[in-house]
């Protein structure tokens, strides 16, 4: 049985963000992705529209998530369901927050300017 203890898993930082990459097919998964997000206390995210379905379980903190235009707080233990080509923005709350993330091999990202970008962690 694969097990990837929290010293395996694989660091990026990208906008202010930290994405802990546990299950990706560069780690030898074949159809699922998972990483683990912390955002600091009160940083405001970069929207982006994502080219997949992705699922957010708050585990720790508040975050704002902005969807279509909606925002809605989660508390630990709430679920978010993002669905693909969705204009997403996460944000933390005054005390920072974490997530686990899942979503399918392959998403990719569209930011407001244009920029695309293919995150490492979902490869």
């Amino acid at each position: 049985m694969p097990v990837i203890h929290p010293g395996d898993a694989e660091a990026f930082e990208t906008h202010g963000s930290r994405f802990l990459s546990y299950v990706s097919p560069s780690r030898g998964s074949r159809q699922l992705c998972a990483w683990q997000l912390t955002v600091p206390a009160g940083l405001r995210g970069v929207a982006h529209r994502p080219s997949r379905e992705e699922v957010l379980l708050v585990l720790s903190g508040e975050f704002h998530v902005s969807l279509d235009g909606l925002t809605t707080a989660l508390q630990p233990g709430d679920v978010a369901l993002i669905p693909a080509g969705s204009d997403l923005r996460v944000d933390a709350g005054p005390d920072g927050a974490t997530a686990w993330v899942t979503t399918t091999p392959g998403l990719e990202a569209v930011t407001a300017d244009g920029t695309k970008i293919a995150p490492p962690w979902a490869q």
